[in-house]
């Protein structure tokens, strides 16, 4: 089957799965697998990775596309969403056994690129939504985020471990995004 053909059919599966068809899902996951086992040995001997690692990887990527299907964008290919997760899977793998791994800016400047945004959203509109978060959460994001001091830097001057700074913040951006699609300005 051609690529394109084959993207597109598993374009539409993974389409009706996000609306609940599982039997579509499922057609997707059996057609995806293979795939990703060849982009993840391909990945593995561009790393230094072993072949004995591959199939722990396929099931960290099959795991990851399950778990993160809803952020994939279905106006854009499925592919390239895929081969990232390989290859950031495969990349942490070989970092936690001591790996380093220098991954050029070329290979992933496809994942990179935003759509632009058209909205009338600004500057007092993200200031009266940060207004809206609660201590510390308010703190935590405008230190970080707005004037761009570490999260070491944050937790040192809140008296707070770094753990609980990157917990904090992940809520608080996790909150600000609910309130702006919800329009709670």
């Amino acid at each position: 089957m051609p690529i394109l053909e084959r993207e597109a059919q598993w374009t539409g599966w993974m389409r009706l799965a996000l609306d609940g068809d599982s039997r579509s899902y499922h057609l997707f996951l059996q057609a995806v697998t293979p795939h990703l086992r060849v982009l993840a040995r391909r990945c593995a001997s561009r790393y230094g990775g072993a072949p004995a690692e591959i199939e722990d990887v396929v099931q960290e990527v099959l795991l990851a596309v399950h778990l993160k299907r809803g952020t994939w964008d279905p106006a854009r290919p499925i592919g390239p969403w895929l081969g990232a997760i390989v290859r950031n899977k495969l990349i942490d793998s070989l970092r936690r056994k001591g790996h380093r791994i220098d991954v050029p800016v070329e290979e992933v400047i496809d994942t990179l690129a935003a759509a632009p945004v058209e909205d009338d959203f600004d500057r007092q509109d993200a200031i009266a939504l940060l207004e809206r978060l609660k201590d510390p959460q308010r703190d935590i994001v405008r230190s970080i985020s707005i004037d761009g001091k570490s999260v070491r830097e944050t937790a040192l001057r809140l008296m707070m471990t770094e753990g609980a700074v990157r917990v904090a913040l992940h809520r608080a951006l996790k909150t600000l995004a609910a309130m702006y699609r919800s329009n709670a300005i």
